[in-house]
């Protein structure tokens, strides 16, 4: 039991930016630190596809949140002078209305009925929680991996809402190689006999194509560089052939990734997954731009797309904090983000690290990504 879960009503109907609309639905947010008198020093949260709510011990739940180390009274993001509210992504099974939730106008789980999801019905949820907060501007809007391009969807569709931004190992638009991995773990999914056209159940549950796609995301979460100096060629002690497998885990680094599957499978709902996966693909800010942008749009990307959607942004400030070792979202893309906000009138500060752990470096090479955060924070 979780309770320091907390869950806000979303207006009802909740438009979908596809079409449709949800009603009675729900997100699921925690809070850490005290609003100030003037309401300005809220910090705003948004994750990547898998967390829930609880990125840190608070006096409701006091384990360890998935960025415990990050958030806090005298951490980085300093709970003693910030109010930080970190939310569920509208479309996950962590507390929050997704394809596991019931459908109240049927009674039954949504599962494939529910709505075409997009990143932009992410980020408006977020927002409509925080105005339900009485939070009329956040002093700070956090977005890493999933969460940074639902961060950047807040901030296109909700101009001058925000103070400062920190965007971590995120994109303006999915690319290739994050859309071809992605498009093997949903069908990993799909193709599992058991998940049956998005009708399983507890005793029939598409366990193997969950465990698949998890060890994918796995792999490209992580860098070679960190496989070799973890795993190197260490093999098992036990033998798989023992076992009536000729073709089982022989190797370190197999069984790593069967233990990181098994803790996922059952802990997060594979019709919630594909639902989040793919609007992770659909999410491009090039559909933000005006229609007729009036040239020329300032910076070297004057004439595209993606540089008059980010013409849009207001915020004062913003960090953007990329990887060289993450081959999900590359550097060159961080880059290119720091480039788009300093082109739209933002101070940008771009920090590149040279964390050996790939894309998940913001999970847990706290030391590096904290001292960058926390500077930022303390110029506010």
């Amino acid at each position: 039991m979780n309770d320091a879960r907390q869950y806000f009503s979303l207006p009802s109907p909740f438009a979908m930016r596809r079409g449709d609309a949800l009603i009675g639905a729900q997100v699921a947010y925690e809070t850490w630190g005290t609003l100030s008198a003037a309401r300005d020093n809220a910090i705003l949260i948004l994750t990547g596809l898998s967390p829930g709510a609880h990125a840190a011990a608070n006096a409701g739940d006091p384990s360890p949140g998935w960025w415990e180390d990050m958030v806090g009274p005298g951490k980085h993001i300093d709970t003693k002078r910030w109010f930080v509210i970190c939310v569920n992504s509208l479309g996950s099974c962590k507390g929050s209305t997704g394809a596991a939730s019931i459908n109240p106008q049927t009674g039954k789980v949504y599962k494939l009925d529910f709505p075409d999801l997009t990143l932009e019905d992410v980020a408006n949820a977020g927002y409509e929680l925080v105005r339900g907060l009485g939070i009329d501007h956040l002093g700070c809007l956090i977005g890493n991996s999933m969460g940074g391009m639902s961060a950047l969807g807040y901030l296109l569709q909700h101009p001058r809402s925000v103070r400062a931004h920190i965007s971590i190992s995120t994109a303006l638009q999915a690319q290739p190689f994050a859309i071809a991995i992605r498009s093997l773990q949903r069908e990993a999914i799909r193709l599992d006999p058991h998940w049956n056209h998005g009708n399983y159940d507890e005793e029939n549950y598409p366990e193997a194509g969950m465990s698949i796609a998890r060890k994918l995301g796995v792999i490209t979460y992580r860098s070679a560089m960190e496989w070799v100096g973890r795993f190197a060629r260490i093999r098992l002690d036990h033998d798989a052939r023992a076992d009536g497998d000729p073709f089982g885990a022989e190797f370190a680094v197999e069984s790593y990734l069967v233990g990181h599957a098994r803790k996922f499978v059952r802990s997060f709902d594979p019709n919630c997954y594909l639902y989040l996966s793919r609007a992770s693909d659909w999410f491009d800010v090039a559909e933000h731009a005006p229609k007729n942008p009036a040239p020329p749009i300032r910076g070297e990307q004057s004439g595209s797309k993606v540089a008059a959607a980010l013409a849009r942004i207001d915020v004062e400030r913003a960090l953007v904090i990329g990887v060289s070792t993450d081959i999900l979202f590359p550097l060159s893309q961080q880059e290119e983000i720091a480039g788009g906000l300093r082109s739209a009138g933002a101070q940008v500060e771009f920090v590149a690290l040279d964390s050996p752990q790939g894309h998940d470096a913001f999970l847990v090479d706290i030391a590096r990504f904290g001292a960058a955060i926390a500077g930022f924070l303390a110029t506010l």
